[in-house]
């Protein structure tokens, strides 16, 4: 009998095809439809291998109830949607798809400073509406990221990608990270900082931590206090590390200049979500490792670990 690969959204059939002859692959059939819990349930109960997006919840409840799983493979560098000591404890392998995104979310993030520092989003969504009648002398004015202070919170790869462009604009880089990252500060010159002096001297903040115990909600109230009133806010990382009334409150007030969203605490963002309501908020629908070929090469990684581990081989990327 051929083993059981469950698939939690719809995915291009050159992704999925390899596996059809030798397994007996089931998918959800929509893409912009997460699961519903029931039938993830039903399907994870006979399943040898789920390949799972982040928005599915895989706690110690489905896993308790997948007797036959040997691996969940997550399309995502994050994978705090998995209960990992449950799998863990239940010898389940999981793996997810790091570095081969790298680069294509640096890109994002580096887009999303300048969309939100130089008002691209406001100043295009106006023309398109007839809202620009003339050109005037301080008309969508914004800030410059050429010889700016950058701060980033998160110096991991993709951290360091997006300092490494920040050096094309010659920008300062101080980053804050669990550990120092010695080489990097020889070779391209970036400078540790503790977080309230990054937040202090900085003119861009990035958020580009993982979300952990630690880190969730770490920017409140307090860390936009700190920041200067010209700053501008960015996070790519998780929606949770954030406080997003306070991050409200404080664009409201004039606390800070504007803030760029890839993500949310809650996806997809509710319509009524208050940040939305503001104009110095640039929003993006969490892209940012949306490219055809940094998508199609996550979804190789998942193949290649299901295949591995259900041959009984040691995967890539392997987290328990």
């Amino acid at each position: 009998m051929k083993k059981r690969i469950y698939i939690t959204r719809r995915l291009p059939e050159e992704a999925v095809a390899p596996l059809r002859d030798k397994y007996d692959v089931r998918m959800w059939d929509e893409e912009a439809v997460s699961v519903p819990r029931d039938v993830l349930l039903k399907e994870a109960a006979s399943a040898h291998a789920l390949w799972t997006m982040l928005s599915d919840t895989i706690d110690r409840k489905l896993i308790e109830q997948a007797p036959d799983l040997e691996v969940i493979s997550n399309l995502a560098v994050g994978y705090n949607n998995i209960d990992i000591e449950a799998a863990k404890q239940h010898g389940i392998v999981v793996t997810n798809t790091p570095d081969v995104l790298t680069e294509t979310t640096a890109d994002l993030a580096f887009g999303l400073m300048m969309m939100t520092g130089r008002r691209l989003g406001e100043a295009e969504r106006d023309l398109r509406a007839g809202e620009w009648k003339s050109w005037t002398p301080m008309g969508y004015v914004g800030m410059d990221l050429h010889q700016a202070k950058l701060g980033i919170i998160g110096m991991g790869r993709i951290g360091e990608a997006v300092a490494r462009r920040a050096r094309g604009f010659d920008m300062d880089v101080l980053y804050h990270n669990r550990t120092r990252r010695h080489e990097s500060e020889s070779m391209y010159g970036f400078v540790y900082a503790e977080l309230d002096d990054l937040l202090e001297q900085s003119d861009f903040v990035v958020v580009l931590a993982p979300l952990t115990e630690q880190t969730r909600g770490m920017i409140g109230a307090d860390q936009f206090a700190k920041m200067k009133d010209t700053a501008v806010f960015i996070n790519v990382a998780r929606g949770e590390i954030i406080d997003e009334s306070a991050l409200y409150e404080a664009l409201k007030a004039k606390q800070i200049w504007a803030a760029g969203l890839d993500v949310f605490a809650k996806e997809p963002v509710a319509m009524d979500h208050p940040l939305l309501t503001l104009p110095n908020v640039t929003t993006l629908p969490h892209i940012g490792s949306a490219t055809i070929k940094t998508r199609l090469s996550m979804m190789a990684l998942n193949r290649e670990a299901i295949v591995n581990v259900l041959e009984g081989k040691e995967p890539k990327n392997r987290l328990t």
